[in-house]
């Protein structure tokens, strides 16, 4: 289960990467750490079709009886026929650019914190998650005001040779070329629904660990995403 990950890349690059028109991306800078709650950088299609560069807050909500409202942050593969993810899945798909995430170890006390990154000759590639939104309206916080918020999660799958001795249930589904932007952002549900798999074990490889998975990456704070506050 993914609950932090990094997006290192320049803005420049995320708008040619997703082909995304500067007129239809927000600002913001690199965030080294983005945690559930945290508003983040997500491609979607506007009203209109075309591609747009948008800020939403990491986490469906789900409200629970007599308890704060729970961010769910990871889509299951094998749940997404449940009323609560199925209706975005078939019509709010969208990307989440990033740069590397990070996984503990399920199996040992204290956890070691794995961050994996897209193998090739430069650091940290830039990737999407396959993500899916929605337009919440209520509350994020136990007895807290109803609030009109846009927020995102993205799709887990078995995992893969790399990540299987780290977490051996779920891995994030990952998206690298622009033939997979595109299946994903379409309309064709059976075409989106291949792409939930995992990618090949030689794609990723771990370029930090250690106990602390904040001090991994020398974070001292998460910077915001500029378009909005952030919710914890």
């Amino acid at each position: 289960m993914c609950n932090l990950y990094s997006i290192t890349a320049a803005r420049e690059a995320m708008l040619r990467m997703f082909r995304v028109g500067h007129n239809r991306a927000a600002a913001f800078a690199p965030m080294q750490a983005i945690f559930p709650g945290h508003v983040a950088p997500v491609v979607r299609l506007a009203d209109d079709g075309e591609r747009e560069l948008t800020s939403m807050s990491w986490g469906f909500v789900l409200l629970q009886d007599g308890r704060a409202p729970k961010r769910v942050t990871n889509t299951r593969d094998d749940k997404i026929q449940s009323r609560f993810w199925r209706p975005s899945f078939e019509r709010r798909r969208c990307l989440v650019p990033a740069s590397s995430f990070c996984e503990p170890h399920d199996g040992r006390k204290p956890a070691t914190w794995h961050w994996f990154e897209l193998t090739g000759e430069d650091p940290r590639p830039l990737f999407a998650f396959a993500g899916i939104w929605l337009r919440w309206r209520g509350p994020v916080k136990k007895d807290g005001p109803a609030v009109d918020l846009d927020v995102y999660s993205f799709m887990t799958t078995e995992p893969n040779a790399a990540t299987q001795s780290i977490n051996h249930e779920r891995s994030p589904v990952l998206l690298t070329k622009p033939d997979e932007f595109d299946a994903w952002l379409g309309t064709d549900v059976a075409v989106a629904q291949a792409l939930v798999r995992p990618i090949a074990g030689d794609r990723l490889r771990i370029v930090q660990e250690g106990f602390e998975k904040m001090d991994l990456l020398g974070i001292v704070a998460a910077p915001a995403f500029s378009a909005q506050p952030k919710l914890l």
